[in-house]
């Protein structure tokens, strides 16, 4: 269980963190604690797992990323875990899941391919398909973005 301190540290990093010398201190004073206090809490919380990273969200488009592919593969499950290191050594991959296959549809890992263009992002996937083994894939590009936000998981605790 969170205690209620631990809840509004991790509300206050939800959403934007503030681009100044010491966004720890703002984060602080919102929650009404020191910035030792936010750190600390912030550290123990990591150490418990409870948060496993920060992340930063780039807007991929803004930064000249204009195209990104979901690629599905179908890698034997025997050799999953190989491939989806192979796979998340990759620069220009963000994401890299396990899934299970449905029906019709045999894919069993996926990757988000990020490049400048379409034609960058098929030349990854080849070269991830070389280095792997894996030959079977789908690209599935992103036509539109429809909603892009990060999780809230404690949005009254602040």
């Amino acid at each position: 269980m969170l205690t209620d301190l631990e809840k509004k540290v991790i509300a206050s990093i939800q959403g934007d963190i503030p681009i100044v010398s010491r966004p720890y201190q703002v984060l602080a004073e919102e929650i009404g604690v020191s910035e030792e206090t936010l750190i600390q809490t912030l550290e123990d919380l990591t150490d418990r797992g409870v948060i496993r990273r920060f992340g930063a969200t780039l807007r991929h488009q803004k930064s000249g990323f204009q195209a990104n592919a979901m690629t599905a593969w179908q890698v034997e499950e025997d050799r999953i875990e190989a491939v989806g290191k192979i796979m998340a050594s990759f620069r220009a991959v963000s994401h890299c899941y396990r899934r299970d296959p449905a029906d019709g549809w045999p894919y069993n890992l996926y990757t988000m391919i990020h490049g400048k263009s379409e034609a960058d992002c098929r030349n990854t996937a080849r070269k991830m398909s070389e280095k792997s083994g894996v030959q079977t894939y789908q690209l599935l590009f992103s036509r539109q973005e429809l909603k892009k936000i990060s999780m809230t998981y404690f949005p009254d605790a602040k």
